[in-house]
């Protein structure tokens, strides 16, 4: 590839010599990264796959006839078979494959409903959830699924109709465990760290003296505010080892492993080679380092009691967040990425981008740029694919059937690449597919009956918000950064005061937010802070001295009054909570994702303020939703 050919090379891969900012001035992307980007994939040895010709999947709406040239027999998803010439007739939603009869070349053909499903009320409202910090005088030293349910449970008895829940990702397993829900091993699976012992199959039996034993030492951890993730992934471990070791088995957990399939079988196997291979698996030994290396069946073969314990874990979780969903739509929240150490980068290597990490440009609230870490897909080897690791964690993470956030959904569209050691300003943009991608996500939203929203804040492509809105994909309204009155959000969307990134109203109200920034050196915009403050005075008719519990619930009436289809009030706010969940830009220096509630659950439901948050909410509740909206 010449020098003077490498830009226009690389826009045909996708790749962005520059963007807008924030500050709406155009940034360039350095030479070194577009460069270092192209290597990445692979536009250094060869022209992108199928840029014009046959490619490996397609996605269409329904109703469509496809024009496809020669002659094809397609297999449809139930198995019927139809033999086709140059015109496919509109088939039914789903997965089908075509099969070319003159070379038997294959394309998967997905069939898409091209738009999600809506709520199934008009003016919805539920809690947003940080489970870890839902403990309540029955949790292991964590929130758990049966916290949960009781949550859901008094909420739904309130008006409620759904709960946002922070993400249920699995960690890697052993310790020390990993803090960030946005920083999984797997985004398909779970964490054990969030079952209920007491509900467990067997919990009751014989050793129940032992299990009670770890649930005493494992309760006591609650007496610190500070969650002590090891602790308690030890504690759990003993217990669930115990449990597993009594299992004499169930029909139904027979049924749940033949259906998840070979995924199910490779996380399980990912875990118990982490457990006795240590580190990261690209340290394992060669002929492990690949789901499909020589040396994995042997290994599953030899510890194929502990592989099946780990799809045990996944089957009681199932259950358990099937229960705590019972009574509302739990809506879970899907994190942009994954541990590069994790079981999905190790699973779905192939298809991930060496060399790079997800981040995002400087902006007002971050001027030194982020790097998270966090590998990227590469968007022709997905395709090449046919999407197959996307959909499956779409589907795993729809499946309790409420609805699911997308975490930074403008990573649908485009994502921001920094070189791994470079700095995180000198990134640069890459396009995804974001048409097939957006087909993908109506269609597995249709079948699990679920909605869908975006986290679609900060800088924003104007033609994404019309896509996503196009797509009956819920946008984010968040009160601190909107100018106007809440009743003038869209209908089409989700509202919220704060979200776990920002101040909540008693850190902003009391300075206390502000200050703990300055403590901790991150350059925090006072004027920024003071524009908010002043605002939501205004907009709740406040005096610049009222009372905290007055602040509160008073934001929170505005919060009410957002024609927002849904919104969502957080436990932190209702309690007067100064400390943010997360501080981003920071590490040690602030407990991030570790802080619980100030009280147990069992205090939080009777505490006035909450009462009288979700007296403020439940004005919302009960209206059907009108035939207009969807």
């Amino acid at each position: 590839m010449h020098a003077s050919r490498r830009v226009p090379d690389l826009l045909v891969w996708g790749v962005e010599p520059g963007y807008r900012g924030d500050d709406g001035r155009r940034h360039e992307a350095p030479r070194s990264t577009i460069e270092a980007i192209g290597r990445a994939l692979g536009a250094d040895r060869a022209e992108p796959p199928a840029p014009h010709g046959q490619v490996p999947v397609r996605v269409v709406r329904g109703g469509e006839a496809v024009r496809i040239a020669g002659h094809w027999r397609a297999t449809l998803e139930d198995g019927t078979e139809l033999t086709v010439e140059d015109r496919l007739p509109p088939l039914p939603l789903g997965y089908h494959q075509l099969r070319r009869r003159s070379d038997g070349e294959t394309v998967r053909l997905i069939v898409s409903p091209g738009r999600c499903r809506l709520p199934g009320w008009h003016r919805g409202w539920g809690w947003a959830v940080q489970l870890p910090a839902l403990r309540s005088s029955s949790s292991w030293g964590i929130g758990d699924l049966a916290d949960l349910r009781k949550l859901v449970e008094w909420s739904a008895g309130q008006g409620g109709s759904t709960a946002l829940v922070s993400p249920v990702h699995a960690s890697r397993p052993g310790v020390p465990q990993q803090p960030s829900p946005y920083f999984p091993s797997s985004r398909c699976w779970r964490n054990p760290l969030f079952l209920r012992i007491e509900e467990v199959p067997g919990a009751g039996g014989v050793d129940a003296e032992g299990i009670d034993g770890l649930g005493a030492e494992a309760r006591a951890l609650n007496e610190e505010r500070r969650i002590d993730r090891d602790r308690v992934w030890q504690l759990k471990l003993a217990a669930l080892e115990r449990l597993w070791d009594r299992f004499g088995g169930d029909p139904d957990f027979d049924s749940y492993c033949d259906r998840e399939g070979r995924l199910l079988s490779a996380y399980a196997a990912f875990c118990a080679l982490t457990e006795v291979h240590g580190g990261t698996w690209q340290q394992w030994p060669e002929d492990v380092r690949h789901p499909d290396g020589a040396g994995v069946p042997a290994f599953v073969s030899r510890h194929r009691r502990r592989v099946r314990f780990h799809q045990w874990l996944q089957w009681l979780l199932d259950r358990q967040l099937a229960s705590a969903g019972a009574a509302v739509g739990v809506v879970l929240d899907l994190a942009v990425g994954v541990d590069p150490a994790g079981a999905d980068a190790w699973l779905w290597q192939d298809v991930f981008v060496p060399g790079m990490a997800l981040g995002a440009p400087p902006d007002a609230f971050n001027r030194l740029g982020q790097d998270w870490g966090l590998p990227p897909f590469d968007p022709w080897k997905l395709r090449a694919a046919g999407y197959e690791p996307f959909i499956r964690t779409l589907r795993a993470n729809l499946r309790p059937g409420g609805g699911l956030r997308v975490d930074h959904v403008m990573g649908l569209f485009r994502q921001y690449w920094v070189p791994d050691g470079a700095d995180p300003r000198r990134g640069a943009y890459v396009r995804f597919p974001w048409d097939d991608l957006l087909g993908i996500v109506a269609l597995e939203s249709e079948r699990a009956g679920a909605f869908v929203v975006g986290e679609d804040l900060g800088t924003v492509e104007p033609f994404v918000r019309k896509e996503l809105g196009r797509r009956n994909v819920l946008s984010s309204r968040v009160l601190w950064f909107e100018e106007g009155e809440p009743s003038r959000f869209p209908s089409r969307s989700m509202a919220s005061i704060s979200t776990h990134d920002l101040p909540t109203v008693a850190g902003l109200w009391t300075g206390a937010d502000l200050s703990a920034q300055q403590r901790l050196g991150l350059e925090p915009d006072a004027a920024a802070v003071d524009e908010i403050r002043s605002r939501i005075r205004e907009l709740a008719g406040l005096p610049d001295d009222a009372a905290l519990d007055e602040v509160i619930v008073a934001a929170h009436r505005l919060l009410a009054g957002a024609a927002s289809v849904v919104v969502t009030a957080s436990l932190e706010d209702a309690l007067g909570v100064e400390e943010r969940p997360n501080m981003p830009g920071t590490i040690d220096a602030w407990p991030n994702w570790s802080l619980a509630l100030p009280l147990p659950l069992d205090h939080v439901l009777s505490h006035p303020r909450v009462v009288a948050v979700a007296e403020a909410m439940r004005s919302r509740a009960g209206s059907p939703r009108p035939p207009s909206v969807s």
